[in-house]
């Protein structure tokens, strides 16, 4: 008669369980590692690769300004040759949120002739559109909403009313919303160069500080004289 195989002991049993959870803690580990690769990766993907580079320039002329630009700071790839252009599209990332959050700022630089600065759109055009309400939003700046028509709805223009040459934004969303909504500002810099700004609009609570940092990389270029 064939003898029956011994069963396993404890012992054995404590072994096996020990390697499969050992086994399993390795796949786990691998997998969560893995996962970190691939997120950085993906995080790295996201980011245009012409704004990693922090010390090529390249060299723009427009409104008989030659502006000389920090590859990175272009909002779109460019190409390495010199030109003139209609307009140079550039991205800054400044902390001109809630708390000194950073946020995306985008700049559009023009010749002077083709726009009007948001401080002469407030008397020439702006003026003539308030509704006689007043909405109430960051300390400094009055927030009137304008009328809907002639192209413009549910805008709102917020300005500083105690200074001769004040801070302008027209946006397109309440001064203290979360998420969503966007101002455009229009400013003259440079003789014949003007700069179109787009941001979101909780930046307002920092307008104070807005033109001081952005007149840094702006004078850097030579898009601001002095």
């Amino acid at each position: 008669m064939a003898s029956r195989a011994a069963a396993p002991t404890n012992a054995d049993l404590r072994s096996t369980f020990y390697l499969l959870g050992l086994i399993t803690l390795v796949v786990a580990l691998f997998g969560l590692g893995a996962a970190y690769v691939i997120d950085a990766a993906s995080r790295s993907a996201r980011v245009a690769p012409h704004r990693l580079d922090t010390a090529t320039t390249l060299t723009r002329t427009i409104g008989g300004k030659h502006l000389t630009i920090p590859l990175a700071w272009f909002r779109n790839a460019e190409g390495g040759e010199e030109n003139f252009s209609k307009q140079v599209a550039l991205l800054f990332r400044l902390p001109l949120g809630p708390g000194g959050d950073v946020r995306s700022i985008d700049v559009t630089l023009v010749p002077r002739s083709a726009v009007r600065p948001s401080s002469r759109l407030l008397d020439g055009v702006y003026l003539h559109m308030f509704e006689d309400t007043e909405v109430a939003g960051p300390p400094g700046l009055v927030g009137k909403p304008l009328e809907n028509r002639e192209g413009y709805s549910s805008e709102t223009v917020w300005y500083d009313p105690l200074s001769a040459d004040p801070f302008v934004a027209k946006c397109d969303a309440p001064a203290g919303a979360r998420q969503g909504g966007e101002c455009l500002r229009i400013v003259y810099l440079a003789p014949g160069l003007a700069a179109i700004y787009r941001f979101p609009v909780d930046v307002l609570q920092g307008w104070r500080d807005f033109d001081a940092q952005l007149a840094g990389p702006l004078r850097q270029m030579g898009a601001i004289d002095g």
